[in-house]
């Protein structure tokens, strides 16, 4: 291998970045590593950037994953500031926009570029719109929400928005949250427990409008006023957030011989997308070969477990007498929320469930647990208002569910307990 080879770029200075990059070196790798991000900030904590950070209790650098020290301990080539546009598969070439349009040639490459919001058509450069992705979005948005007495209308109900829902209340703003689904979460969570969540907002002043889409968002003097709704409701709002999802950002693969981009970088169960190409975090839909099918995560701590083992797996490819044989990557998923004073634990995969069981244990504070799965196989479980101990005791019913009898008997004794 050429010395010009002896690199590895990470793509994405994001926390499955930051994972793959520490894992490389924590695994022996000594040669290169080029850590490419577009953002101009190290790789920081997204989770944070809905709750803390927009309520004003984090101040932004209390975000940042590593510090100045241990980031520089790495020995990384740190382009911050800087997109990859393109990426050739067969020389393993990736282009930068950096001005020179500089070409690494590396021995491989971890994807871990993310997603990016998605946004509104004709919304661009209106004051008073919104998105969440980044700390420059987050900060932005505090700024509004630092003036008293502020409207806020926040489009889409998902995890999102339903977060920062709670999180301008907390700031004593009238807040209205517009869903297309009938629940808050209510693709994550079922039509069941998403009533219960509705009833926590609107106990705390939320007004929700369920089950209506957004036709505009009505502009005067090009500041926003409000969001009308397809049933002709008009939404008063001094702000608005876009909360209705989000896209992997995979444009720079996109090209001849380019692997398979349909709903993220789809990969295998190494986390390959092809020789020398792996994916970790929100960009990569990978085969999980407990679950028997495809999945893509869009949760913190998935980042960080996939990161290391991307890192691991590209270095078995290209060195396996070196660093072993690459391993398939079948974590139990995990995500948290918190919304006011609640906080939602899940481990395992909720979304599409044909089936719950919810255990319901108080309802002010909410408290309850509940499965999901499809007819025969219990595929996951949801905590809410539990305590620290019981909320890590249910990750084994997702990781050895059982049939459903005995789940539903494992997470009433789990509980209780």
């Amino acid at each position: 291998m050429s010395a010009a080879r002896q690199r590895i770029a990470v793509i994405g200075a994001s926390a499955a970045g930051l994972a793959a990059a520490e894992g490389l070196r924590r695994l022996g790798w000594d040669g290169l590593i080029t850590f490419v991000g577009d953002e101009p900030h190290p790789p920081y904590d997204r989770p944070p950037l809905s709750k803390q950070v927009l309520s004003g209790a984090w101040p932004p650098e209390r975000t940042a994953l590593r510090d100045p020290g241990r980031l520089a301990a790495l020995g990384l080539d740190l382009r911050l500031g800087t997109r990859a546009v393109a990426y050739d598969p067969a020389r393993r070439h990736v282009t930068l926009d950096d001005g020179a349009r500089t070409v690494l040639e590396c021995a491989g490459v971890v994807a871990a570029t993310g997603v990016r919001a998605r946004t509104l058509p004709g919304t661009e450069g209106v004051e008073g719109v919104h998105v969440l992705r980044t700390l420059q979005d987050a900060l932005a948005l505090r700024r509004r929400l630092a003036e008293p007495g502020r409207r806020l209308a926040v489009v889409g109900s998902g995890v999102l928005g339903a977060e920062v829902a709670a999180a301008a209340r907390g700031l004593g703003h009238r807040v209205a949250l517009v869903g297309a689904q009938d629940t808050p979460m209510e693709r994550v969570l079922g039509r069941e427990v998403g009533a219960l969540l509705a009833e926590v907002h609107r106990d705390r002043g939320v007004a929700l409008y369920p089950g209506r889409t957004v036709t505009a968002i009505a502009v005067d003097g090009g500041r926003a006023r409000g969001v009308e709704l397809a049933d002709g409701t008009f939404v008063e709002a001094d702000d608005v957030l876009v909360a209705i999802g989000s896209e992997p950002a995979v444009d720079w693969l996109r090209g001849p011989a380019a692997p398979d981009l349909s709903d993220g970088l789809g990969c295998d169960r190494y986390c390959a997308a092809a020789p020398g190409l792996y994916g970790a975090g929100d960009v990569a839909r990978w085969y999980h070969p407990g679950l028997g099918r495809h999945i893509r995560i869009e949760h913190r701590m998935n980042a960080g477990e996939q990161g290391l083992a991307a890192a691991r797996n590209l270095l078995a490819e290209l060195d396996g007498e070196r660093f072993g044989e690459r391993r398939p990557f079948e974590p139990v998923p995990y995500f948290w929320s918190d919304q006011y004073d609640l906080k939602l634990h899940a481990y395992g995969v909720l979304a599409g469930a044909v089936r719950t069981e919810v255990l319901r244990l108080g309802k002010d504070p909410l408290r309850l647990a509940a499965l999901y799965g499809g007819p025969d196989r219990v595929t996951g479980v949801l905590g809410i208002g539990l305590t620290p101990r019981q909320a890590r005791s249910l990750r084994p019913l997702a990781a050895e569910p059982g049939t459903w009898e005995e789940a539903v008997a494992r997470l009433g004794e789990t509980v209780t307990a």
